[in-house]
C-alpha cells in the first residue's frame, strides 16, 4: 500500500501488526495466529506485547509480568518477524488498547498502518473496550477464526455500524484447541504441556515453579 505525498511523490505505507494479551502463559496457538496474519496482510513485522495489568482481569491472580515478559521473549525468539515490547509494562494503571496504539502511532509516524490481532471470540465482548470507538477509527482489527466458525459482530454494528465494517477483518486460521487457562490447569493437576508451549518456555515454567499452586 503506498500514498502520495505533498511533492507528488509515492511513499509506501507500513504495514505492522500488533498482538497484546496476558499471555499467561504464551503458547503455540498465539504464535499460530501471529504468523497467519502477517503472511496474509504482508505484516512486516508482529508486536507482542504483554499486558502489565490486564484490566479485564483484575480479579484474577496473573502470573508476575516480568515472568509473562520473558517468556514472550523465548517463544518468539526464532520469528525474525516477530517482536516483544514492554511498552505495557512500563506504563502504570491498566493496560488499555488504546494509549498502546496512541504510543505506537506517535512513535512510528503516519505512514504506518497498524492491525491490532484479536480471537474472534472477543469481538462480543469489543464494545466494553475502553474507547472503542475511536480504537476502531484509527487501526485495522484482524479477528482469526476457526475455520466454518463467523464471530458475532451484531451488537458492535449496531452500535458503531460503518466502522465494524470498515476496520474489523476476519481470516480463518489453523484450528488450535487450546487456552492458557487449560494450560494452567494441566500445570496444576502435573499434566504434561509438552508441544502445547515452546519448549523453552515449558523448560522456563518448570525453572520458576509457575502455576503449580494456583487455585
Amino acid at each position: 500500500m503506498s500514498a502520495e505525498t505533498k511533492e507528488g511523490k509515492i511513499q509506501k505505507r507500513h504495514r505492522v501488526g500488533l498482538l497484546g494479551g496476558t499471555f499467561d502463559p504464551i503458547h503455540v496457538g498465539h504464535l499460530m495466529m501471529a504468523e497467519a496474519v502477517r503472511s496474509e496482510y504482508g505484516l512486516e513485522k508482529v508486536i507482542f506485547i504483554p499486558a502489565a495489568v490486564p484490566p479485564h482481569k483484575l480479579n484474577r491472580h496473573v502470573a508476575p509480568a516480568e515472568d509473562r515478559y520473558r517468556m514472550v521473549l523465548l517463544a518468539t525468539k526464532s520469528n525474525p518477524y516477530f517482536e516483544v515490547s514492554d511498552i505495557e509494562l512500563k506504563r502504570p494503571g491498566p493496560s488499555y488498547s488504546i494509549d498502546t496504539v496512541h504510543a505506537f502511532l506517535e512513535e512510528y509516524g503516519e505512514d504506518t498502518d497498524f492491525f491490532f490481532i484479536i480471537g474472534a471470540d472477543v469481538i462480543p465482548d469489543m464494545g466494553t473496550w475502553n474507547r472503542i470507538e475511536k480504537l476502531l477509527e484509527i487501526c485495522e482489527f484482524v479477528a482469526a477464526q476457526r475455520p466454518g466458525c463467523k464471530p458475532d459482530s451484531e451488537e458492535l454494528r449496531a452500535r458503531f455500524g460503518e466502522l465494524v465494517a470498515k476496520h474489523i477483518h476476519t481470516l480463518e486460521t489453523p484450528e488450535f484447541e487450546v487456552s492458557s487457562t487449560d494450560i494452567r490447569e494441566r500445570l496444576r493437576k502435573g499434566h504434561s504441556i509438552r508441544y502445547i508451549v515452546p519448549p523453552e518456555v515449558e523448560e522456563y515454567i518448570y525453572q520458576k515453579g509457575l502455576y503449580r499452586d494456583e487455585l
